[in-house]
């Protein structure tokens, strides 16, 4: 169903990118608006016909955009970590003999053990 509603949404991008292009600007732009006035419609009626095609497809997509997003959400359904029994029970930790410190007692074996005066980089 969403894979069907995008693919329409996507196709209403299309249609709605081209038939703003093809709307005639004040300045002349890509529009199709031309002079000859024995052609199918005039001006007028050209730009009153992709006016609204401009709205109806803009209606179209507003509503496609909300339908996915509601679609989206429909699925989800809110958690607690309370509540949640589908998680294992584990023991609790045994207490592991300390090996001579962490991290913070390594650091200062290092400084102790370090040279006092910069070291020249060996060659290998």
């Amino acid at each position: 169903m969403e894979t069907v509603i995008i693919v329409i949404h996507l196709m209403l991008v299309v249609v709605l990118i081209a038939v703003v292009l093809v709307q005639k600007s004040e300045g002349g732009g890509l529009g199709i608006g031309g002079g000859g006035g024995g052609g199918f419609m005039s001006s007028r009626g050209t730009a009153n016909l992709l006016t609204r095609t401009t709205a109806i497809v803009a209606g179209l997509f507003f509503l496609t955009s909300l339908l996915l997003s509601w679609l989206a959400n429909y699925e989800r359904r809110p958690t607690s970590i309370i509540n949640n029994t589908t998680a294992p029970l584990s023991q609790p930790a045994t207490p592991v003999a300390p090996t001579g410190g962490g991290v913070l007692d390594s650091l200062k074996q290092q400084e102790q053990q370090a040279p006092s005066a910069p070291q020249p980089p060996r060659s290998q």
